[in-house]
């Protein structure tokens, strides 16, 4: 794990309390999907990947919308999209090309609302957050200071980034997805993949090291 040095510190990341880790799988939806499908080979063939990868899917909406109720709207409207869609997937990596559509979907959502609406369509590498970031570099956590924070404390921070960063921590530490993955479903070149991450972890550093210091002024 990246965020500061692999060890203790990644395996805390990864152990972030997603939202409805213990509700819904996937299966219902394909389910749903597999019983109005007029052929049933790719009704059951789309229902595979849905059964896969449905939960992975799921915890991304959640991550992204912070709300359960609002990650079953954008699961179910981007499980319909998908199976709307199913015969232009030429095969491959099946997770990938779900968690590409639901982060689409969810995106199609956030322009539907209004709270949302100016922070979803803000490019970070164009608005001038890195150079705010680099001006703030100091203090900075470091392991030891990951180690301490409360497991809330963490979630509370991922959950508090911007939906650009927030997908990226998502799926780099949280999902262990590979760089090639994220650029595949976020459709960015790699390099913007790391440059965007890089700038997440820096973020959601100073949003950790902020909690602490709420809790703890002293």
């Amino acid at each position: 794990m990246d965020l500061v040095h692999e060890g203790d510190e990644g395996a805390r990341l990864r152990t972030a309390s997603v939202p409805g880790r213990s509700r819904r799988p996937g299966g219902s939806m394909g389910a749903m999907v597999h019983a109005d499908s007029d052929d049933p080979g790719r009704g059951a063939a789309f229902e595979r990947i849905v059964l896969l990868h449905g939960r992975t899917a799921y915890r991304l909406a959640c991550w992204l919308t912070r709300d359960e109720h609002d990650a079953e709207d954008v699961l179910q409207e981007a499980t319909l999209r998908a199976f709307k869609y199913f015969e232009g997937f030429q095969g491959g990596d099946g997770r990938v090309w779900l968690l590409s559509i639901v982060r689409n979907t969810f995106y199609t959502w956030c322009a539907r609302q209004p709270a949302e609406r100016g922070r979803s369509a803000r490019d970070p590498e164009s608005d001038g957050a890195w150079e705010q970031l680099e001006s703030d570099r100091e203090p900075r956590p470091d392991a030891g200071l990951l180690r301490e924070c409360d497991q809330r404390l963490v979630d509370e921070s991922i959950r508090s980034l911007p939906p650009e960063f927030r997908e990226v921590i998502v799926f780099r530490e949280l999902e262990e997805l590979s760089y090639k993955e994220i650029a595949a479903i976020a459709g960015i070149p790699i390099g913007t993949v790391m440059s965007r991450l890089a700038r997440a972890r820096l973020q959601l550093r100073r949003a950790l090291l902020e909690r602490l210091q709420e809790e703890d002024p002293a």
